[in-house]
């Protein structure tokens, strides 16, 4: 039998390089700086040995200033981006840099996905990627995903979790309780089924697959603008693969990996990257804690992920007030259900809890 993720996480020393990399989250903003300089380079000399080339994915703000610090330190690479996607003046901040603009992945039927038909197809893109992932599995039961869906619900993990009881696999009883049902002949329980679908799938379909797709056609690797203090599903990873991974089937470099959020935006001004007008103006708080005056965070306009945790306004809110007619599309009009009934995430958001 494979070794289980216990064993695993034993095998790569996982623990002590997670507190290695705490330990450098922990210094300063200078030591930070000199450290991504250092992996940057690092990536792009090893990168040159294996014949390979290197671009960055550009998106937001933290990917426009990684743009901006590679060539600051003399790494000038092209910058790729499904930037239709993106706030029209992010867009307007690609356009200035020559950042490529690329297409979703094409359909079956030769067309490119776009935003509507991904959510119809596949479901919302709602709480957070790795829970809609859990969702999903727990809404497409197979032999083969039987323990992993057991896990989500009960904790336990069987042979490959190192047979824990109350692991992280297992969704939150709040949740469970929304979408959870999808079990319960299975496991027994009473948990709501929702009247719409759940999905993690459109970040793949619309920005992962043709970014890969570019890289495999440009043989290149990525720069990501990736910090693990953002949390999420890759702060592990980032943990414990570091700022730079050489895998068997993936290769990347994250030098902002060991930032926080104000380190990112000390690095902006510093750079003076110019701040694209959906996030406001970087401005500093009396006790020195730099903010966006506007926007903390962006991404597709009908992403839901992370909205549950947001104050009121939030991005649907900002959304209205930008784009009453967006806004208007992705509430009541973006899907249609089973009795032809338009609908879109106002059904969501009611289900969930947040007010619009």
């Amino acid at each position: 039998m494979s070794e289980n993720c216990l064993e695993r996480m034993q095998r790569i020393d996982g623990k002590r390089k997670i507190a290695d990399f705490i330990v450098k989250q922990k210094q300063d903003y200078s030591f930070k700086v000199r450290y991504a300089t250092i992996r940057a380079r690092e990536f792009e000399r090893e990168c040159e040995t294996r014949g390979l080339n290197c671009h960055v994915s550009v998106g937001g703000l933290d990917s426009i200033t990684l743009f901006l610090f590679l060539k600051s330190i003399g790494i000038n690479l092209p910058g790729i981006s499904v930037s239709y996607l993106e706030d029209a003046s992010i867009q307007k901040i690609h356009k200035q840099f020559g950042i490529e603009r690329l297409q979703s992945a094409i359909k079956p039927d030769g067309t490119h996905w776009n935003k509507a038909q991904i959510i119809q197809e596949f479901g919302f893109p709602v709480l957070s990627k790795e829970i809609a992932g859990k969702i999903e599995t727990l809404t497409n039961p197979t032999e083969k995903n039987k323990t992993v869906r057991h896990a989500i619900i009960t904790g336990e993990t069987g042979a490959y979790g190192g047979f824990q009881k109350n692991s992280r696999m297992k969704m939150s009883k709040k949740w469970l309780e929304k979408f959870g049902g999808y079990a319960n002949e299975e496991e027994g329980t009473d948990y709501q089924i929702p009247d719409f679908k759940v999905s993690s799938k459109c970040c793949y379909y619309l920005k992962e697959k043709p970014c890969d797709d570019w890289a495999r056609e440009h043989n290149s690797v990525p720069f990501l603008g990736l910090m693990a203090s953002e949390g999420g599903r890759r702060a592990k990873s980032l943990m414990i693969n570091g700022c730079n991974y050489f895998g068997k089937s993936a290769i990347r470099s994250a030098p902002f990996a060991i930032f926080n959020r104000q380190d990112l935006l000390q690095l902006a001004l510093d750079l003076n990257v110019p701040v694209p007008e959906i996030y406001g103006t970087i401005e500093r708080k009396e006790d020195g804690t730099l903010y966006t005056t506007k926007a903390q965070r962006t991404g597709c306009s009908m992403c839901g992920f992370g909205i549950h945790l947001e104050k009121r306004p939030h991005r649907f809110d900002q959304l209205k007030e930008r784009n009453p007619k967006e806004w208007h599309f992705w509430m009541y009009e973006c899907c249609t259900d089973e009795n032809g009934e338009k609908y879109g995430w106002a059904r969501v958001l009611d289900y969930i809890g947040v007010g619009y």
